[in-house]
């Protein structure tokens, strides 16, 4: 199927109305990104995250209120995925240390319930976990198997026939989850996720996603430099700055605004932009192809038309390409759960963003570097 086969269409005689456009979108962006910033996930600002399944659905309002006491701080809580997952965040990464003595003493409770006037001594504790010594191996591994039973994460401390040790996890995901089985007796639920990262590794993972972008767009400006020439090489990388320039401010602009969009910035996301800057290059370099070939061929022709003509001949390809992309990315995006969501918004957004670049940003760069400069481009 062909589409657009005869289109002959002056693309850059628009180029100011892209040019409008473009800095009226950046311009949003830069605005939003100064007053609200970005929302960072668990990746790059470090914390704790867990994500809670429910047998049944749960009132959100209700679950924000039953962990806001619980001594960790602030605590954002929200839905995950639909009407039983609920994702909690805080940014810390094990038990607080005014805390820690109240998931001991709760532990020890569990311990006195389950076995009432058990001999039982604390030989050790660290950050996120407590270990017990008992009289005997026999009485150990029942308290093992009885706290594992209750929901504990419990085990031996060694693999020793003599072993009478016994080591209890109490972290951050351990806590919540005793605390809500309390108050939500009627409605059971598993921990699918946790996942801590520490503020040191947040860090270094921000400013690796932030080389990796980088050098990724030198490597592209210096291979089309060599592949065409560098004109051709600014403007296609200086289309990519713009693609994920104003799909980033989307993330900053929309943030909050969108129902069950959940736009904050993760490694999930750097990899969505990397696959969009992939994406966005491949169609530019179609189109910057096809104006050399024709540059090749109408040598006295005026570099305007054969832009317009270039880019009139990919069209076709790009309409068809595009399309069906786009279409699978908005299965994605409908369809795909809260996990995927942001990253296939990225990707939908900013192939369309890319599309528009290769045509009025990248290719009209050529053209205004041409005419200002008066030099006739030539392979």
């Amino acid at each position: 199927m062909r589409i657009f086969e005869n289109l002959n269409y002056d693309f850059i005689s628009k180029k100011n109305i892209a040019y409008i456009l473009s800095t009226g979108l950046f311009v949003l962006g830069l605005i939003s990104a100064i007053i609200r910033g970005f929302q960072f996930g668990i990746d790059f600002k470090g914390g704790t995250e867990i994500v809670l399944q429910f047998n049944k659905p749960v009132d959100i309002g209700n679950v924000r209120t039953d962990v806001e006491n619980i001594g960790l701080g602030n605590m954002e809580v929200k839905t995950f995925g639909g009407e039983t997952g609920v994702m909690i965040r805080t940014e810390e990464q094990v038990i607080p240390t005014n805390i820690f003595p109240r998931v001991v003493s709760y532990i020890s409770n569990e311990i006195e319930k389950k076995f009432p006037g058990l001999d039982k001594k604390i030989v050790d504790s660290t950050a996120n976990s407590v270990t017990y010594q008992f009289a005997n191996k026999d009485t150990t591994d029942d308290v093992i198997d009885a706290l594992f039973a209750a929901g504990f994460q419990s085990g031996k401390v060694s693999e020793e026939p003599t072993n009478n040790q016994m080591v209890v996890r109490a972290g951050i995901a351990d806590w919540i989850k005793e605390n809500l089985n309390q108050k939500i007796k009627d409605n059971s639920f598993i921990v699918l996720k946790e996942d801590i990262v520490g503020p040191k590794i947040g860090a270094e993972l921000k400013r690796d996603a932030v080389l990796a972008i980088f050098f990724a767009l030198l490597v592209i400006l210096v291979y089309l430099g060599f592949r065409f020439k560098f004109i051709f090489a600014f403007g296609a990388v200086t289309a990519l700055f713009h693609d994920t320039l104003i799909t980033l401010g989307l993330f900053s602009l929309l943030y909050g605004l969108v129902p069950g969009l959940n736009l904050e910035i993760d490694i999930t996301i750097v990899a969505a932009f990397l696959t969009l800057i992939g994406y966005s290059i491949n169609d530019t370099v179609i189109v910057f192809d096809r104006i050399r070939e024709n540059i090749k061929i109408h040598k006295t022709k005026p570099i305007n038309e054969i832009i317009n003509t270039s880019i009139s001949q990919t069209m076709s390809r790009t309409v068809l390409t595009g399309g069906t992309t786009l279409l699978t990315v908005f299965v994605l995006l409908i369809f795909g759960g809260e996990v995927l969501r942001a990253f296939a918004f990225t990707l939908f957004f900013g192939i369309i963003i890319g599309t528009y670049s290769s045509i009025f940003v990248a290719s009209a760069l050529v053209y205004e570097y041409s005419i200002k400069y008066k030099k006739k481009l030539e392979f």
